[in-house]
């Protein structure tokens, strides 16, 4: 329910491409039973290969050697809405005029399971006949990985290939994903409330870190600003600070939140934000392997 708020919210779908099984990105390699279907809607099908996914870095944990690094070949086919869109994210207008002649991409993929993260190593775009459009061996920019990550099916596919389990891909489908935390009525009448996402909720020594949802609207239930804000809370100090975040309204659409100090503030006592923060502190204490999920630290 949230992701369809976020697609109607940001009207952003940042897109990137996807990739095969060899270390090549000739679609003759590819094997046709090799990919594993993921996800569809009106503009993308998304797949992957599990063979292809390998731990490329460990280190020490609490339960041994544990994946900090992680890469794999995924696939994404295109609707002409979706190439459309893919081919403007990447400003290759010149070099795909027409968006009906991209049929499909693959990339090789770079996953950070204690960050959240993922970053493209390679990636190939291809016609329907299998001739290549355009091909780039330059990483791309390290994405977090939150709810509105185009890749966050990968990301949730990928981490659970390695780790053996279900986890990541069975809480990013839950129904209670999305945790709500307070909500409070102004003197004007507007509703202020905040959830937050728990697929991203990670505990980092005394910190809870994670991305919150915070929404305000009028009386008539329209939609006046939100706050998409990464979140550093300290539980036993009852502190908080923005990591970094995104702000939303009518007038300025979505923009990147500017002089972020970085200080943390208490949350008062006896306010709808303090009763949010003991939400968090029973989350913790009933969710504890989830928050502490493949850490190092012990």
């Amino acid at each position: 329910m949230m992701k369809i708020l976020v697609q109607k919210c940001l009207g952003l779908m940042l897109v990137l491409g996807v990739c095969l099984t060899a270390l090549s990105l000739q679609p003759a390699t590819a094997q046709a039973d090799g990919w594993y279907w993921l996800s569809s809607d009106s503009k993308y099908s998304k797949y992957y290969d599990p063979k292809s996914v390998y731990t490329a870095e460990s280190a020490k944990g609490p339960q041994g050697d544990t994946p900090i690094a992680l890469k794999a070949w995924t696939r994404t086919d295109y609707a002409y809405a979706g190439a459309r869109e893919t081919i403007a994210a990447y400003k290759l207008q010149n070099v795909i005029p027409d968006p009906g002649k991209f049929a499909y991409s693959y990339a090789k993929v770079l996953v950070s399971p204690q960050n959240r993260t993922l970053q493209y190593l390679e990636e190939a775009f291809y016609d329907k006949q299998g001739n290549r459009l355009w091909h780039t061996t330059a990483p791309g920019s390290v994405k977090e990985i939150n709810s509105q990550a185009f890749d966050e099916t990968f990301y949730t596919a990928i981490v659970d290939a390695a780790f053996n389990s279900n986890r990541e891909q069975e809480r990013a489908k839950s129904r209670d994903r999305w945790l709500s935390l307070w909500e409070q009525t102004t003197v004007d009448g507007n509703r202020i409330s905040m959830m937050t996402d728990t697929t991203t909720l990670r505990l980092r020594g005394d910190n809870l870190i994670g991305w919150f949802w915070q929404e305000t609207k009028d009386n008539n239930g329209a939609v006046l600003e939100i706050k998409f804000l990464k979140l550093a809370i300290n539980l036993p100090q009852g502190s908080e600070k923005v990591v970094s975040g995104r702000y939303w309204s009518q007038q300025t659409g979505w923009t990147t939140l500017r002089d972020i100090d970085g200080i943390y503030r208490a949350i008062r006592k006896n306010t709808p934000k303090y009763e949010g923060l003991e939400m968090l502190r029973i989350y913790v204490q009933d969710h504890r392997s989830w928050v502490q999920r493949y850490q190092l630290e012990k």
